[in-house]
């Protein structure tokens, strides 16, 4: 309210000095104080031809890009105002593993996940599943609790290198992923409604955050079974959902 009630004051102005003549004014005071040649300079809105776009920052000390070797600055509000509008796209919107075979961590297919992000205070793409893999008649294939000595959960990433280690789970990899999967680390999804999904990519300006067209990750998906798992068809749906933060 207080941006439309400054744009607003500054319209009425405009036209004042339009109709009526301006005198300058010297100085400004009082019985406690005295400002000497006072002076408003104030900007707004997006100025533009066919050749050009101007974004306006007002009340600020330094607005502008600053950047070095290990750093880049954005100050002023025009920065608020993204040039990148936010995008989020899923290669694929289902995923088939056809015929398993037992007792590999060969099963695997994957899912690239692609951002634009241009907004300042980054943004963040969470991942959930409904249930565990499921057949028709509720045969299930468990989440993964990974390695022994090393295990995962939806929160907690951990080593999946035993190929007696049974179960679903995913790893990341690309552009803003989560430091946990470093090493090729997995986790099993959260479910529905029990667990609070998990951030599969994205980062805060604290972490990093850089505004850019193109963001990529991949989603390693894992399915490893044993002799004892019912045959059958099992499927599940995976609930992502991408939220810039301005």
């Amino acid at each position: 309210m207080k941006a439309k009630l400054l744009y607003c004051c500054i319209a009425i102005l405009v036209f004042s000095f339009a109709v009526a003549p301006v005198f300058a004014q010297p100085s400004v005071s009082s019985d406690n104080y005295e400002i000497t040649w006072p002076n408003l300079n104030m900007g707004a809105g997006v100025p533009s031809s066919n050749n050009y776009n101007l974004g306006v920052t007002t009340g600020q000390l330094a607005p502008g890009l600053y950047s070095s070797d290990g750093y880049k600055v954005r100050a002023g509000f025009q920065y608020i105002h993204s040039i990148i509008p936010f995008y989020f796209k899923l290669s694929d919107v289902s995923i088939d593993f056809g015929t398993l075979t037992l007792n590999v961590l060969t099963n695997e297919e994957t899912l690239t996940l692609t951002v634009n992000s241009g907004s300042a205070g980054g943004y963040q793409v969470t991942a959930q599943e409904n249930d565990p893999l499921t057949s028709p008649s509720d045969s299930t294939i468990p989440d993964t609790t990974c390695d022994t000595g090393d295990t995962c959960t939806h929160i907690d990433a951990g080593t999946w290198t035993d190929n007696s280690t049974y179960g679903f789970g995913y790893s990341m990899s690309g552009d803003d992923v989560p430091s946990e999967f470093s090493g090729g680390k997995f986790k099993n999804f959260a479910d529905v409604p029990g667990d609070v999904a998990q951030k599969v990519m994205g980062k805060t300006p604290a972490e990093g955050h850089q505004a850019e067209k193109g963001k990529e990750a991949t989603m390693t998906m894992r399915i490893n079974i044993g002799s004892t798992q019912a045959a059958g068809t099992y499927q599940n749906y995976i609930t992502f959902i991408a939220t810039p933060t301005f």
